[in-house]
């Protein structure tokens, strides 16, 4: 069965990019005003995080949203035969930053946000980067697409670690030496009463603790990636550095930075980002959470 799985996606993933792109623009059509994907949450997200912008801007980015998500679904596809050349000529980022940090020792913990396209920043951590490349990643429950994906996303070297079973296979990493592990730490925390509570544009919101904790327990360098598209199917992604002394910073001064460095981000290319997340799954309870409210 994973042997079909894999040869019609292979197939999939040899059609020419202009039309890629031709699909792409008939999914997003039929995804924003057929099925109207998520559109709700999608505006409800935007109304919070832009309240100051009119109905059309946000409209506006909603729209580019979507655009941006059926590309880096139909992308990811085209990952599966793309060519070493092809890659090279569509990815580039300021790696010397991670580099640098290798020269010294230390470990990294990459922080990144949902931003797009993912997959794409996988492969240029661990194609060009110096570091064994560690990647935490939530199981597919299709067998057939999960396994299709990890071998994708192991093109390059990436350890795909799994998030259900961390603990185990992160030592088993960890315990080798060198290292840089991705997460994405804007995902909700399962219990928003075990999470550090910070304004989010503006608004109340919870983060797992989790980042924190292991920066300062392995004294691993902090280092926000952004990843954007410079044009349709060409990516650059920016590291940048937030602390080599994650041990210096308060208990959650470290994920307010983060979480503040997040924001800039998103800022600077709104449709760029997940909207379609349930970002404000959690309404903030004084009473509840009061005490574990984090100042920026």
């Amino acid at each position: 069965m994973y042997k079909l799985v894999y040869g019609f996606f292979y197939v999939l993933s040899l059609l020419p990019w202009r039309l890629v792109y031709i699909i792409s623009d008939f999914v997003a059509f039929i995804l924003e005003y057929v099925v109207k994907y998520r559109k709700e949450v999608i505006q409800k997200n935007l109304t919070i995080a832009f309240p100051e912008k009119s109905d059309q801007e946000r409209k506006k980015i909603a729209h580019q949203f979507y655009s941006h998500f059926t590309d880096s679904i139909l992308e990811t596809i085209k990952l599966i035969s793309l060519s070493d050349e092809n890659f090279q000529k569509r990815f580039t980022s300021n790696v010397e930053v991670l580099n640098d940090l290798y020269a010294t020792g230390q470990n990294v913990q990459i922080m990144a946000g949902h931003f797009f396209n993912w997959e794409f920043a996988n492969w240029g951590v661990s194609k060009y980067g110096k570091y064994p490349f560690i990647a935490v990643y939530m199981p597919l429950s299709n067998p057939y697409f999960n396994k299709l994906v990890l071998s994708m996303r192991q093109r390059y070297g990436s350890i795909m670690v799994p998030a259900t079973n961390f603990r185990a296979h992160f030592q088993k990493y960890a315990s080798n030496g060198h290292y840089a592990m991705a997460l994405a730490a804007d995902q909700n925390p399962g219990n928003p009463i075990s999470a550090y509570w910070l304004p989010f544009f503006g608004r109340m919101t919870p983060f797992v603790k989790g980042p924190e904790k292991g920066a300062k327990l392995n004294n691993t360098a902090q280092v926000l990636v952004h990843f954007y598209p410079t044009k349709r199917g060409h990516y650059h992604m920016q590291y940048e550095v937030m602390t080599t002394t994650p041990n210096n910073f308060k208990e959650g001064a470290l994920t307010a930075l983060y979480v503040k460095t997040l924001e800039e981000k998103i800022k600077q290319n709104p449709a760029n980002y997940l909207w379609s997340h349930k970002r404000w799954k959690y309404e903030f309870d004084a009473e509840k959470y009061g005490k574990l409210v984090v100042e920026s």
